[in-house]
């Protein structure tokens, strides 16, 4: 197998693991393309995207371009003479980006396509309940996440898994197969599949902050599943009166009852041991919690920052 060289896309740690394994592999990376260095917080501190720290930790080439039709960057594009570009959490590719090499373009994408076409296909897995989802390799067209499917491979939903539990273990088998792809374009061992057609795929649309605010008139099951789905980031939320203020409350995690009660849907029953948000066919008790302008904590040490239970009311 004649190794490939490797133009490689990316901004987050998802993508920083693919771009580690494919450097770790006998594919050679010729360029490395990020987001450019943000400032925030406070004190505006200058950020680099974590793809951008380990390619310059293994001194490999570094683009951060504004724009990614910019002449003087695509020409330094061409002129590495790259294979294949691989693309992992990227930003949108114009043509005449993703067209360039040879072998064409691909993205890696944290779902079984067709379905879960979007943004945010691990949220939306755990969200719907799925108890397998996998990820997909692709090669890029105009239209997003509609390509022709290179490989794929599954892995379990387990139950005590969250968004950020199955990112990690995505992740991870993201970059096994996207090393795997490399090698299948290197061998001219991989048959492209046009996406199966589906009338109705199920989408993972970007989430915003009114996403994320929890429905609790829904079932038991299904406020399980979205708060994990939303669990760590972006996180879902309830809205609590605490005496004359209103607060968010962030729920990172939680259990359920499924029980029949009289209680009128979203009633909260709480005291020094017990937290209890009624459902339609039960109860939620949140057992790791954040309340606006305080840390993260587990329910007890929530509790324990109380001492008159009846001012604290569902907003």
């Amino acid at each position: 197998m004649k190794p490939l060289k490797v133009v490689f896309f990316g901004t987050p740690e998802f993508a920083r693991t693919s771009l580690e394994a494919i450097h770790n592999s006998q594919h050679e990376v010729v360029g490395v393309v990020t987001v450019a260095d943000k400032a925030s917080g406070r004190g505006q501190k200058i950020n680099q995207s974590p793809v951008k720290i380990y390619a310059e930790s293994q001194k490999l080439p570094v683009f951060q371009p504004e724009k990614l039709r910019n002449r003087q960057f695509l020409e330094e594009l061409k002129n590495l003479d790259a294979d294949v570009f691989v693309v992992v959490a990227f930003r949108m590719m114009p043509r005449v980006l993703f067209e360039m090499p040879a072998l064409g373009t691909f993205n890696l994408h944290a779902s079984l396509l067709p379905d879960y076409r979007g943004a945010a296909p691990i949220n939306f897995a755990i969200i719907n309940g799925e108890n397998r989802t996998g990820a997909t390799t692709f090669f890029i067209n105009e239209k997003i996440d509609e390509g022709n499917i290179l490989l794929q491979n599954e892995i379990e939903i387990l139950p005590e898994d969250n968004a950020g539990t199955l990112h990690d273990k995505l992740m991870v088998l993201g970059a096994e197969l996207v090393v795997k792809t490399l090698n299948g374009l290197a061998e001219n061992s991989i048959e492209e599949k046009p996406q199966p057609q589906v009338d109705e795929p199920k989408n993972a649309f970007k989430i915003f902050k009114e996403d994320t605010k929890i429905k609790w008139d829904n079932n038991s099951e299904s406020i399980h599943n979205f708060i994990r789905g939303m669990s760590p980031y972006p996180c879902a939320f309830t809205v609590l009166n605490i005496g004359e203020e209103q607060k968010s409350l962030k729920i990172f995690s939680g259990k359920y009852t499924l029980e029949l009660h009289k209680n009128e849907v979203g009633t909260l029953e709480i005291s020094k041991n017990n937290f209890r948000i009624y459902t339609e066919d039960g109860f939620y008790e949140p057992q790791e919690v954040q309340l606006e302008g305080k840390k993260r904590m587990n329910v007890k040490d929530f509790l324990n920052g109380f001492r008159n239970f009846d001012e604290i009311k569902m907003a």
